[in-house]
């Protein structure tokens, strides 16, 4: 579309209107000018009747570029307004006869003038002509006026054109000229609807302006042009849907619905979609009945402008819409912690930011007042206040031409560039960013101490990893243990399993509770026959989960034998079809399949104990290692005092005294060293030391087969806790 419209901009806006002169559209400046141009440049651009070597075209048609069909006929149309539409001073009105004031709907001349034959001298109103207003750069023009329909050949528009020139058809109370057409590509299925507008202010002069919309508005040509209809089809059905689920929750819900951001943005898009559903279907039934119309009259003027219109407003409502869409996203993406932290920085400073806004803009404003009263009769960029306004943003980011300014006024100028600089950019920027950045690191220091919770990349994985088990692609954790223990052979150690296991994806809580249930006798090593009873528990584990994907209406996912990731998502199929099973059970007593899930449940709490008393019996050691070294120093501190106090008593020698010192210091340290080593070793082992210096043996895992549980003692992290 753009390369359509750049082609057609510059035929028209950058054709100059002579050999002789540089003029083209966008530099006019009288009305000579504008007749030259009528006369020069568009006669020559709407009318293409020969090919390039003079040779006449075979088709009494005007293809613009050979491509684009001219579709009926331009049409030239103007507003005028009334003589003695403004008020003349007294002291004046001798000399000033006749007074034009701007343009206005109130001020509007519709009374028959010149020739007062044919629609060019007679007044049209805006319902006749089916028109619209439009909105130019001094006011904003009415549909109707004075128009004057062009021909389909050069020769006989040149005419027309010569005659409206003769009879003076503009005068001083021309305020708007327009020229219309409308072209049609079929190589690419675009219309498009060309606007060129000559503003005659009542200063004196013109002020030019044009509009070249490419619109797509015959649909369903081609293959994709129906996947596209099968696609809306599609949207629509999602709307209707999305439709009743929404005033299906606002009718539960109430005005509670609407406390929350992100269901009044589902009912904005919804909203907006359907508006745009609206204007596609009109457009689309609309340009059908106008294409007939224009078929059965070549001769007449082809409207495409309301069509164009509401064309353009589809595009604006689809780009909101999309917009809207995107922010959507974020709701979804606050499981990433680096985009909930940015939610949050922004939720939090909302209240910031609206008091630093209000002293913003109040500066802000005082200084585009400033610019639009000193230099808005000067500088283009300061001639409205909205133009100052968006130009004070540009000087903000560097986009500015301060010549401009000193040559208006060579005083205030640089004073108001660099006391706007120096208060917006230096210090009212500055504090927005530290308004950001203090929030920022609250923010980032209360998610540091928080609980980490789930991501969507760890629920994307975890979903992943179920599908795969699901569909056999990926081994369990029950398999994967298996084939780390035909791997080791006799025996294995931890750091064996724990490397391979880890290779296959399962965490150091998994392994070390694995661990820590069968390797009874704490030296960190399976033996045959621990080894042995893994298999056996393994075995019955696989079995278990066969019997489930077998019998169970929805399959599981592997059900590994310590708690694993893929637990939380077993949970879910497990209740779920536990509840279903339930319901539809008619008996008084248990199934075996909720027996099977109860057992489940039991042994993974079993796990998790385990793992709990392991902890604390680590917690115990290390106290137990304090209380030791606090006994050592005062057992050490009691020799040296008494050392010294059986020397002062016997009167040694101070060389004696020093020497005896030292070899109590020296053996102490010794001591100490000893201990340490033998604690390091002892903890690499896993087999620490308790307070009488015995080995500690780590705490098994309490099982249901043992009899005396966790309360009972269950070896010796039974008995580490009640310590």
């Amino acid at each position: 579309m753009y390369y359509y419209t750049r082609v057609m901009s510059q035929l028209f806006l950058e054709t100059p209107v002579s050999k002789m002169e540089k003029t083209d559209f966008k530099t006019l400046s009288t009305m000579d000018d504008f007749w030259k141009f009528t006369e020069g440049p568009l006669l020559d651009g709407l009318y293409w009747e020969m090919w390039y070597n003079n040779r006449t075209m075979a088709e009494n048609k005007s293809f613009i570029y050979y491509e684009n069909l001219l579709l009926g006929v331009p049409r030239i149309r103007q507003l005028k307004v009334r003589n003695g539409s403004c008020s003349i001073p007294e002291d004046l009105k001798d000399e000033i006869k006749d007074c034009y004031d701007v343009y206005s709907v109130a001020n509007e001349d519709t009374a028959p003038f010149g020739l007062r034959n044919g629609t060019a001298w007679t007044y049209t109103n805006e319902k006749d002509l089916n028109g619209s207003s439009h909105w130019g750069l001094i006011a904003t023009y009415s549909g109707a006026g004075y128009y004057q329909d062009l021909s389909r050949t050069r020769e006989v528009t040149a005419v027309q054109i010569a005659s409206l020139k003769k009879n003076l058809w503009l005068d001083r109370g021309t305020r708007a000229a327009f020229i219309d057409f409308s072209v049609y590509n079929a190589n690419i299925n675009l219309f498009c609807v060309v606007r060129l507008l000559v503003e005659f202010p009542a200063t004196g002069g013109l002020v030019t302006s044009w509009q070249f919309q490419p619109v797509k508005l015959i649909h369903y040509i081609s293959t994709f042009d129906f996947f596209l209809a099968a696609c809306e089809m599609a949207f629509c059905l999602f709307v209707l849907y999305y439709m009743v689920e929404e005033i299906l929750e606002i009718h539960i819900h109430k005005l509670h619905y609407f406390r929350s951001l992100w269901n009044c943005l589902d009912i904005l898009i919804i909203v907006l979609s359907v508006v745009a559903i609206g204007i596609n279907i009109y457009r689309t039934s609309t340009v059908d009945m106008l294409l007939k119309k224009l078929l059965e009259d070549q001769n007449s003027f082809p409207n495409f402008e309301p069509l164009a219109y509401w064309q353009i407003q589809f595009n604006n409502i689809a780009a909101v819409t999309v917009f809207f869409v995107w922010i959507k996203l974020f709701k979804f993406v606050n499981f990433n912690r680096t985009m909930s932290q940015l939610s949050t920085t922004m939720s939090r400073c909302v209240k910031d930011v609206i008091g630093f806004a209000i002293m913003f803009f109040i500066i802000f404003l005082a200084y585009a007042q400033l610019a639009y009263l000193v230099f808005g009769t000067q500088i283009d960029d300061f001639s409205t206040f909205q133009d100052c306004v968006f130009t004070q943003f540009r000087i903000i980011l560097g986009d500015f031409n301060f010549t401009e300014v000193e040559e208006a006024n060579r005083i205030l100028g640089p004073i108001y560039f660099t006391t706007f600089v120096f208060f917006m950019f230096f210090i009212l920027l500055n504090m927005f960013l530290a308004i950001i950045n203090d929030t920022y690191s609250e923010v980032k220091s209360d998610m540091a101490h928080q609980k980490a919770e789930m991501e969507l990349s760890d629920l994307i994985r975890k979903g992943y990893n179920k599908a795969m088990i699901k569909l056999k692609l990926k081994k369990t954790t029950v398999d994967d243990i298996s084939e780390s223990l035909r791997q080791g052979g006799g025996k294995l150690n931890f750091d064996e399993l724990r490397q391979d296991l880890k290779g296959k994806g399962h965490t150091d809580a998994e392994i070390e509770a694995i661990f820590t249930k069968y390797d009874q006798d704490g030296d960190q090593e399976l033996t045959e026959h621990e080894h042995q009873q893994m298999r056996d528990d393994l075995e019955k584990e696989r079995e278990d989960l066969d019997l489930d994907r077998s019998s169970l209406p929805r399959p599981l996912s592997s059900r590994s034998f310590p708690r694993s990731l893929d637990d939380s998502e077993e949970d879910e199929d497990e209740d779920s079809g536990h509840s279903s099973r339930r319901r539809g059970s008619s008996s008084s007593g248990v199934s075996y399949e909720e027996f099977q899930v109860l057992m489940r449940r039991v042994d993974r709490m079993e796990h998790s104990i385990g793992s709990i008393v392991s902890k604390i019996d680590a917690v115990i050691v290390k106290l137990e290692a304090m209380e030791r070294a606090k006994l050592k120093r005062r057992d050490v501190l009691g020799r040296l005092l008494d050392g010294v106090t059986e020397d002062e008593r016997l009167g040694r020698d101070n060389e004696i005294h020093r020497e005896q010192m030292e070899r109590l210091v020296r053996e102490e340290l010794e001591r100490w060293e000893s201990d340490d080593t033998a604690s390091q070793m002892s903890h690499r082992l896993g087999t620490p030391l308790g307070l009488n210096g015995q080995p500690r043996s780590r705490s098994s895992r309490p099982s249901s087969s043992q009899s005396d549980g966790i309360d009972g003692g269950g070896g010796n992290g039974g008995n580490n806790i009640h310590m």
